[in-house]
C-alpha cells in the first residue's frame, strides 16, 4: 500500500513539491481573505451612511405647531373674501438635530396648481422669525424653538386664489428630505376685515 522510498534526494523533492502546494494554498487563501475584508468593510461603510440618511429622512424634519391666515377683501385679485397671506408656527420634530429654515422648502398644492418655493425666498415668504431665541440665523436648534413663517400668496409668480370654501396642501421638505404635510381648509364664511388674522 505504502511504497518504500530508497533514495533519499527522492524524499527530499517531495517534501518541497507538498510545501509548495501548501503555500500556494496560504497564499490563495490570504488573498481571499484580504477582499472579503474589504468587501465587508465598504458594505458596513456604505450601510451605515444608508442607515443615517434614512434616520434623517424620517427624524429630521419640522412640525406645524399651528396655521392661520390674513383675510382680504380681494384676494389675489379675484374681487372675492379670501385669504391674502398664510402664517405658520412650526418647530423642529421630536429627535430632530438642527434644522436651517433657509433650506427648507414649501409646495402647496391646490386648485390654483402647484407651488414650490424655499423659506428663505423673499417673496413670496415675507417673514422668517424665530420668536423664542435671541439667535440671529433661521436655525432650529432645540425641540422648544419655535419659528413663525409668514407666506405672501398674492407676491408668488402666479397669484395664488385663496378663497372662502377652497383648501391647499402644503408640504414642508428639509434639506435632509423630510417632509410634514398639514391641510389648509377655509371656511365657507370668513368673518373678519381686511388684515385679520383667522385660524385655519
Amino acid at each position: 500500500m505504502f511504497e518504500t522510498i530508497l533514495d533519499e534526494e527522492e524524499r527530499g523533492q517531495v517534501g518541497i513539491g507538498t510545501l509548495i502546494v501548501f503555500i500556494a494554498m496560504v497564499l490563495v487563501a490570504a488573498i481571499a481573505a484580504g477582499v472579503l475584508i474589504n468587501t465587508a468593510g465598504f458594505l458596513q461603510t456604505q450601510a451605515e451612511a444608508t442607515g443615517e440618511e434614512s434616520t434623517s429622512q424620517v427624524s429630521e424634519r419640522v412640525q406645524v405647531v399651528s396655521q392661520s391666515g390674513v383675510v382680504a377683501t380681494d384676494a389675489a385679485g379675484s374681487g372675492e373674501k379670501g385669504i391674502g397671506s398664510l402664517e405658520f408656527v412650526i418647530a423642529s420634530a421630536p429627535g430632530a438635530g438642527n434644522v436651517d429654515l433657509d433650506e427648507v422648502t414649501a409646495e402647496l398644492v391646490g386648485a390654483d396648481g402647484q407651488e414650490t418655493f424655499q423659506l428663505q425666498d423673499d417673496p413670496p415668504v415675507t417673514n422668517v422669525n424665530i420668536f423664542t431665541s435671541s439667535q440671529s440665523d433661521n436655525v432650529l436648534t432645540d425641540n422648544s424653538d419655535r419659528a413663525e413663517v409668514s407666506v405672501d400668496l398674492e407676491a408668488l409668480s402666479d397669484q395664488y386664489e385663496l378663497t372662502e370654501g377652497d383648501s391647499i396642501t402644503v408640504t414642508f421638505t428639509t434639506a435632509s428630505g423630510a417632509s410634514t404635510t398639514t391641510e389648509i381648509r377655509v371656511p365657507t364664511t370668513l368673518v373678519g376685515e381686511d388684515g385679520d388674522s383667522v385660524r385655519l
